[in-house]
């Protein structure tokens, strides 16, 4: 069909309509009262098929294939298709004004019971007076918990339809079953972070790219010497979805620090220099397997592997799994490899 004829055609349709305007209503008003006859049938195929019926839609006829619907970019509307990230970090601007709401981060969990392959009794670290003098007396069995908070700070800076958001992440790891050495806190890392986040949309290698960030990065244990570890950072991330699974890929580069002030000169040959995060449900069963590599070959090649499985129980609460494997379970034992499995519960997943 010609452009012309078609103009012609919608054109006649148009004067048809505003000519008999009494016919349009009555047609409109017929079809209304049957689709409310719809609602009230059980059967789904039925139901169906009854809507069909009250707008007058036919079947589609043998041979003929249903178009494929328009992206979201090109709808009628123009609002984005459903994005996983949306509510993580309000991509869609629903929650537009809320500035400074705390909201979840990362997992919030907690492990009763953890249980490590090799404790690590004399940590240490190239940095000068940065090795214990004496076996601390620990045990393989301990509890662990992290909790973890962001909240949206500034919104589109300068005209930009960034975000700039504010995170924190504190987790412990507690002696509680080491009644000898008086149940200490064996280790507590502190990770504030401030991130500015860049909504997009594109479609790459069957993925769907949903956001772009950079974040500077503070994470220590806020010991004194001779366990004292930190480093700061810059961590970049592109955010992928696809279905019911996400995956985060985070290159990150460590900001120098002078030899007098670096408790921990080769953390990134062993914690990594990148990590990727990939997440998703299998039908009730939410997992999520964290990679880091120090992206060095031969005796350098190292980093870790961390799996966590969790099933809704009641409400929010989870039934919650984590195991680890390699280097960097935490900032004391970032040159100390182990295997590590907890188990617990979480009210949080990774958001």
């Amino acid at each position: 069909m010609t452009t012309s004829t078609h103009l012609a055609r919608c054109a006649a349709a148009a004067a048809l309509l505003a000519s008999c305007p009494g016919l349009a209503l009555a047609q409109a008003d017929s079809a209304a009262a049957a689709a409310a006859d719809c609602v009230r049938i059980d059967d789904d195929a039925a139901r169906l098929a009854c809507y069909d019926r009250a707008h007058r839609r036919g079947a589609i006829p043998a041979g003929v294939t249903r178009p494929d619907p328009l992206p979201a970019a090109a709808s009628a509307t123009g609002a984005p298709a459903p994005s996983l990230y949306d509510d993580r970090w309000d991509l869609d601007g629903r929650r537009r004004g809320e500035l400074f709401y705390p909201r979840a981060y990362r997992p919030v969990y907690l492990l009763p019971a953890t249980w490590t392959d090799r404790v690590n009794q004399l940590p240490f670290s190239t940095a000068p007076d940065h090795a214990a003098t004496g076996s601390l007396g620990l045990r393989p069995v301990e509890v662990k918990y992290q909790l973890s908070l962001k909240a949206k700070l500034w919104e589109q800076p300068f005209g930009t339809p960034a975000t700039v958001w504010g995170g924190y992440t504190q987790s412990s790891r507690w002696q509680v079953y080491n009644g000898q050495e008086s149940r200490p806190f064996r280790e507590t890392n502190y990770e504030p972070e401030l991130i500015v986040a860049w909504p997009v949309d594109t479609r790459l290698l069957g993925w769907r790219l949903r956001q772009l960030s950079l974040a500077l990065n503070h994470q220590s244990n806020g010991r004194s010497l001779p366990l004292s570890r930190s480093w700061n950072r810059w961590i970049g991330e592109a955010a992928f979805e696809r279905g019911d699974w996400t995956a985060q890929l985070r290159p990150w580069w460590r900001i120098g620090e002078s030899a007098g002030d670096d408790d921990n000169p080769d953390i990134s040959d062993y914690m990594g220099r990148s990590e990727l995060l990939v997440t998703g449900k299998l039908g009730r069963h939410i997992v999520a397997l964290q990679l880091r590599h120090a992206l060095r070959g031969g005796s350098h090649s190292r980093g870790s592997a961390q799996l966590e499985w969790s099933m809704p129980v009641d409400g929010a609460l989870h039934l919650y799994t984590q195991w680890f494997t390699g280097y960097g379970e935490s900032m004391i034992d970032y040159n100390h490899r182990q295997n590590k499995l907890g188990l617990g519960i979480s009210i949080v997943e990774w958001r």
